[in-house]
């Protein structure tokens, strides 16, 4: 004889016997789920510390706990976080596919010269990674008057190419008065000169990533820097003052989305020049 009431009705789980089972859903982006209390329905935007963010077809976005009290197609589930993605595509600073385990290269007789300090320490924290799998060293020549003095000493050759990025290389400038110089003479057939507009590079940086509306207008005959400092309301009284200023403008800096196009492109042109096979 069949026993109806089964063979153990202490056993666990008893209570539950016969009842929908609710199945649990990861909340995987763009997932579109409907909240059972309110009826809110949205698709996935985010999943973190718990909770599920739902943005509905108008733009509206709320947060709710994960777990049970959600429907899709009219059918309870239960929201789960999603499942670890594989590993991700990495990319550095500069955008770049970051390449795994890639020990920094031996360096190239091939360099990078920047004028400053200042402009070493921005290409190093975005393009410093690329750079060390290139083994492209960076160095800094304190103004570009000193170049022709560099060349002199150190000839460049088909084996050992210097790509240079000066400030201000506009029209009618100084430094472009030095870069036509330079690049008409022997030394020419080995260099690449190129350069951004700006007076500096601190205003390589966007105004947006310093959440300014605009870089101030300095007048002419006031040190740029001490004038930015004042502007801002920062110490400008000595060299310190503006080593912390632009180690605070640095510190705003993760990516190549933070800086000027018009510096991007010419730093992009110098890895290209110095990393190009020699050809003799």
């Amino acid at each position: 004889m069949d026993d109806r009431y089964g063979s153990d009705v202490l056993a666990s789980g008893w209570r539950n016997r016969g009842a929908k089972q609710i199945p649990n859903v990861a909340a995987e982006h763009d997932l579109v789920v409907e909240v059972a209390d309110d009826g809110f329905c949205g698709a996935v935007t985010r999943v973190q510390s718990g909770n599920v963010e739902l943005e509905d077809r108008v733009g509206r976005k709320r947060l709710f706990p994960l777990g049970g009290g959600f429907l899709i197609d009219g059918q309870p589930v239960r929201l789960t976080p999603p499942a670890p993605s594989k590993q991700a595509v990495r990319r550095t600073a500069s955008g770049s596919f970051a390449v795994a385990d890639q020990r920094a290269r031996v360096a190239l007789p091939s360099r990078i010269l920047v004028e400053g300090k200042h402009d070493a320490e921005l290409v190093e924290k975005v393009w410093g990674a690329d750079l060390r799998v290139e083994g492209v060293a960076v160095e800094f020549l304190e103004g570009v008057d000193k170049l022709e003095e560099l060349l002199a000493n150190e000839p460049p050759s088909a084996a050992r190419r210097y790509g240079v990025l000066v400030d201000h290389l506009v029209p009618g400038s100084k430094e472009s008065r030095i870069a036509d110089g330079i690049l008409r003479g022997p030394h020419g057939r080995h260099l690449k000169i190129v350069g951004h507009p700006f007076i500096d590079v601190w205003q390589c940086v966007t105004p947006k990533t310093l959440g300014i509306a605009r870089w101030p207008e300095i007048p002419r005959g006031t040190d740029w820097k001490t004038g930015i400092c004042r502007a801002f309301g920062w110490p400008h009284e000595t060299q310190g003052d503006t080593g912390r200023a632009w180690q605070h403008i640095l510190s705003k800096v993760h990516t190549y989305r933070d800086l000027e196009p018009a510096l991007l492109g010419r730093v992009e042109e110098l890895i290209d020049f110095v990393t190009e096979p020699s050809t003799g």
